[in-house]
């Protein structure tokens, strides 16, 4: 087995003994135990009584974050004439029609959300094998097939985040980042949380969110108490 340098060592001995805590005390002790160089991700995962292969039990949905992700993030947006213009003028960093589809289908995909008109799903629906696997196939369930361009746009840019039941029922994503304050981090762990627990599906039976915790990109995690998570 491998040894565990100095850092990961303290840091695992720091959270030991330390489950189901309240969110502000998990926020606290993942910031107070970082000890790399870089802005990490905070991120959260929780584990649902789903089993999402059921139609009736897929968790799917957006949150937008009241204080952001603290991630750039890069849009593309399949839709021609206005609202391809409208695209533009929202801040969209890719705009394009059949030139954009071919630019995927070369394999170079440089954006972290993809929107489209409904008028474009015929050509974007070609791109299903590629970018369904990323999570980047455009929704109206999620809002990332509309005309209302600019907001779609502009709710990516703002920290709108999506999520999505995985395999084995576990919801997972970034929630912030380590150099926000505990408050903002705080607020935006239980918005999304609040998304989640809303976003619960008819076909779910038993105990619906099991578990939660919370983690830096770099540091182990902690679990959080799903009462104190929940605040419907």
């Amino acid at each position: 087995m491998a040894k565990l340098g100095k850092r990961t060592r303290a840091a695992r001995e720091a959270f030991a003994g330390k489950d189901n805590v309240t969110v502000e005390e998990a926020v606290s002790l993942i910031k107070g135990n970082s000890n790399v160089k870089f802005d990490e991700t905070v991120e959260i995962a929780l584990n649902l009584g789903v089993d999402p292969r059921h139609a009736d039990q897929m968790v799917r949905g957006v949150v937008g974050l009241p204080n952001g992700t603290g991630k750039t993030v890069r849009v593309a947006v399949f839709a021609r004439g206005p609202k391809a213009e409208e695209a533009e003028k929202a801040g969209a960093d890719i705009v394009g029609a059949e030139d954009l589809m071919e630019t995927v289908q070369s394999g170079k995909i440089e954006f972290d959300r993809c929107i489209a008109t409904p008028d474009m799903m015929p050509i974007v629906g070609r791109l299903g094998k590629v970018l369904g696997p990323r999570n980047l196939m455009p929704n109206p369930k999620v809002g990332t097939v509309t005309m209302d361009v600019e907001a779609a746009v502009k709710a990516a840019k703002g920290g709108e985040v999506q999520f999505k039941a995985e395999k084995g029922g576990v919801v997972h994503a970034g929630v912030g980042k380590l150099s926000f304050d505990e408050a903002k981090l705080v607020e935006n762990i239980r918005a999304f949380v609040g998304a989640v627990s809303k976003a619960k599906p008819t076909g779910s039976k038993g105990t619906y969110m099991k578990k939660i915790a919370l983690s830096s990109t770099m540091g182990p995690g902690v679990s959080v108490s799903v009462d104190n998570a929940v605040t419907e």
